[in-house]
């Protein structure tokens, strides 16, 4: 009896054996991540491991374009990439992108079951999202939030400058870099003819044969130069596939332009002051100091005067936020992205420049992280390099302002009776009217103004 026991036991445990073995010879199956708060699908640039190729932890798999920028995506695993669901294009998150396993392991199976279990999951999800039967519909709830219509107790924020951008992360292929590179080609004069807009051998072969010039996020063309009246040599027309940015460019400005009640105020502030201490501090200075600089700082200044303005819209509540966060725009060929100067107010102009330098180079090249995105109280939006004078911007929820800085324009003004010369940049607040009224905003703008028209306040204030 007790060696029929024993020889079970030993059955057992070696059944058991071969079921972990089993088990831990099971392949991994690599999904995409969630790289983003923000992010509903990743698009896959490029894969830098191929079907056959050994991993190890820490080996970069792939590149993957986010709605915010272009991220390495990492092996946690160790073994064999035994496949590739999807060589380039968009994969939803949770959506299977490759397997890694041992050599000659069978994972379809596996694959299968996933699949299968994805189906599911969305049946059920879809089941949950119909909405009950009614025999009498509810009176839509209301939440009331009291809003102070005194100066400076009740304004949203954001800000944003835009920066000029001269480069960017591109799709090409190994080849077209590399005769680029040998060519002194900038791959952004390049309209790409490939799957999903990737540069291939033939685009740099027709751009060496009718060469363009291509300024992207520069300044505005001077009045002597020629204009352009023809469509370059190389353009492609038809559908172009949107990118994971412009997709949610498109929503939420869509979202916040049909959701929010925007009005505007616009205010013009002579800049003359300004130039001669820009010009003065720039001679002596070893960091120069932009006018987005001199603009970024006045706001925080002025956020700080006027908290209502600094604040955030949350559906049922209004946030009066308390720290001074800045984005600031920069234009890449995608679109928009806004990495943020945190504590704007408590930082000297030199400060503010080199950050939002280093951050529109990030921006540029989509390495921008997430965090570097996060947190804006006011945003500004700056057209002045190219010449605007005058436009509006669209508020970024939740904040409830954003500020739409033009160009600096000579012109005739007034002063002391007397008619000078007078250098007037105008300045167009966005606001929510959820949020903020149009005396709340007013001061905020007029605050702005007497900082830049007296803008020794700028220097002392550090």
């Amino acid at each position: 009896m007790n060696k029929m026991i024993n020889g079970l036991c030993i059955a057992m445990n070696l059944l058991t054996l071969l079921i972990n073995k089993k088990i831990n010879a099971m392949a991994e199956i690599i999904k995409m991540p969630r790289l983003s708060d923000t992010m509903e699908e990743g698009n896959i640039v490029g894969w830098l491991k191929k079907v056959g190729d050994s991993v190890e932890p820490g080996d970069v798999l792939a590149e993957v374009e986010t709605d915010k920028a272009t991220m390495e995506l990492e092996s946690f695993h160790k073994g064999t990439l035994l496949y590739i669901g999807v060589k380039e294009g968009p994969v939803a998150v949770d959506g299977i992108i490759a397997v890694i396993g041992k050599k000659g392991e069978d994972f379809k199976k596996q694959i299968a079951a996933e699949e299968k279990a994805a189906e599911e999951n969305q049946k059920e999800v879809k089941e949950k999202e119909k909405p009950a039967p009614e025999l009498v519909k509810p009176a839509p709830k209301t939440v009331s939030v009291p809003v102070s219509t005194k100066a400076g107790t009740s304004a949203p924020a954001a800000t944003t400058v835009a920066i000029p951008s001269n480069d960017s992360r591109i799709k090409a292929s190994p080849l077209a870099k590399k005769l680029a590179k040998e060519n002194k080609i900038n791959l952004l004069a390049i309209e790409g003819s490939g799957e999903g807009g990737r540069i291939i051998k033939k685009d740099i072969d027709l751009f060496l044969k009718n060469p363009r010039p291509i300024v992207i996020g520069g300044p505005a063309k001077k009045k002597d130069d020629k204009i352009a009246l023809h469509a370059p040599a190389d353009t492609v027309y038809g559908d172009v596939p949107l990118s994971q940015m412009r997709k949610v460019i498109a929503r939420r400005l869509g979202e916040s332009k049909f959701s929010a009640p925007h009005f505007y105020l616009t205010l013009e502030i002579n800049m003359s002051k300004a130039i001669e201490l820009r010009k003065g501090i720039n001679k002596v200075a070893t960091t120069r100091i932009s006018f987005n600089d001199m603009v970024v700082k006045a706001c925080a200044l002025a956020l700080r005067a006027h908290p209502g303005v600094n604040s955030s819209w949350l559906e049922d509540r209004i946030r009066v936020n308390q720290d001074i966060n800045i984005g600031v725009a920069v234009a890449v060929p995608d679109g928009l992205l806004v990495p943020v100067i945190h504590n704007a107010d408590a930082k000297n102009m030199a400060l503010i420049n080199g950050e939002v330098k280093a951050l529109a180079g990030k921006a540029k090249s989509k390495k921008l992280q997430p965090e570097e995105m996060q947190g804006n109280t006011f945003t500004i939006s700056n057209l002045g390099m190219f010449g605007i004078e005058e436009f509006t911007a669209i508020i970024n929820p939740p904040d409830a302002c954003i500020m739409a800085v033009g160009g600096i324009i000579e012109k005739p003004v007034v002063d002391s009776g007397q008619i000078v010369v007078g250098n007037m940049m105008k300045v167009t607040l966005s606001c929510d009217h959820r949020v903020v009224d149009g005396a709340t905003g007013a001061a905020f703008l007029q605050t702005v103004k007497q900082l830049l028209e007296d803008p020794v306040t700028l220097v002392y204030s550090e």
